[in-house]
């Protein structure tokens, strides 16, 4: 399995973890960018299904998940940052970001870093009273390597 590496952030509000996978950034990017593949690389185990929006992602986009958290919800989020191969981040209502970014090495890999970004959330202190920052570290830890997995399975 690929070592995930803890990416230090030097805030409280930002978690960020690193995997590098064999397979160029265009892709990874594109599975990311295809809100119907969330469900396949999710480590939370929350995202069940894309109920609505593009098939690919791109800034200002929205689209609808199929989620569940003890029981099951619906949650609507936004693009709010997009660099084509390079990085995608999104938000919903609660306005703390997923942000995945990717960085193409020389030997053809690419280092990819996810973060959960509560410096945008209506309220980061609400989230921590929730328990969000460990259970999104724990949830990072496991898609990195997910999206790993079927990322390369996929390329050959």
């Amino acid at each position: 399995m690929p070592q995930v590496d803890v990416v230090e952030t030097g805030s409280p509000w930002i978690i960020s973890r690193s995997i590098v996978i064999e397979a160029p950034a265009d892709r990874i990017f594109d599975v990311l960018a295809d809100p119907r593949r969330h469900p396949d690389f999710d480590g939370s185990g929350s995202v069940r299904g894309a109920v609505s929006g593009p098939e690919r992602l791109s800034l200002g986009a929205k689209f609808g998940m199929d989620m569940r958290l003890g029981v099951p919800y619906r949650v609507s989020s936004q693009v709010k940052e997009f660099q084509e191969g390079r990085q995608i981040a999104w938000a919903h209502i609660g306005g703390h970001r997923w942000r995945y970014e990717l960085e193409p090495l020389a030997d053809g890999s690419t280092r990819v870093t996810e973060t959960f970004d509560a410096t945008t959330a209506r309220s980061a202190r609400a989230l921590k009273l929730m328990d969000a920052y460990n259970r999104n570290t724990r949830a990072i830890e496991e898609t990195l390597p997910r999206l790993a997995t079927l990322v390369e399975s996929e390329g050959q």
